[in-house]
C-alpha cells in the first residue's frame, strides 16, 4: 500500500486530478498568505443562522453521502457510463439544493442582522460566496 504525500491544496484541482505538489512552506505564495490573513480561521467562526434547518441540512448531506457511495459501487461494478453520469447529476442537484438552503439561511441570519459597521464586509463576503457557489454548481 502506497503512502500518500500531503498536498498544499486540499482536494482536487479544476481538472479533477489530485493536487500535484507536496505541502511545503516555500511553495506558498504571498497571495495565499494575504488571503488567509483576511479570513478568520474556520475554527473561530460559528453560525446559528441555519439552526432551524440544521436537521434538514444534515439529512440531505447524509443522503448525498449515500449517493456518492452508490456511485463508487457503480464504478467498481463497471456499470454503464450514462447511468453513472445520471447519478452524478442527481448528486450535483442535491448539493446545489443544500447550498441554496444554506445561502438563504446565511442571508437571513448573518447578512440582514449584520451591524452597520460590518455591513460592507458582510456584503462583500456574501458576493464572493455567491460567485464561488454559482461557479461550482453551474448556476
Amino acid at each position: 500500500m502506497a503512502t500518500q504525500v500531503p498536498t498544499a491544496r486540499s482536494g482536487n484541482d479544476e481538472t479533477g486530478q489530485p493536487a500535484d505538489h507536496p505541502a511545503t512552506p516555500d511553495r506558498d505564495t504571498q497571495a495565499d498568505h494575504d488571503h488567509q490573513d483576511a479570513i478568520t480561521p474556520i475554527s473561530a467562526r460559528h453560525s446559528h443562522s441555519y439552526e432551524a434547518d440544521k436537521t434538514r441540512i444534515l439529512t440531505r448531506l447524509r443522503r448525498i453521502e449515500g449517493q456518492v457511495r452508490g456511485v463508487a459501487r457503480m464504478v467498481e461494478d463497471d456499470k454503464y457510463c450514462i447511468d453513472i453520469l445520471t447519478q452524478i447529476s442527481a448528486i450535483v442537484a442535491s448539493s446545489r439544493s443544500v447550498g441554496l438552503l444554506l445561502l438563504e439561511d446565511h442571508i437571513r441570519g448573518c447578512v440582514v442582522t449584520a451591524s452597520p459597521e460590518e455591513r460592507d464586509a458582510t456584503l462583500d463576503e456574501l458576493n464572493r460566496a455567491i460567485e464561488r457557489f454559482t461557479r461550482s454548481v453551474g448556476g
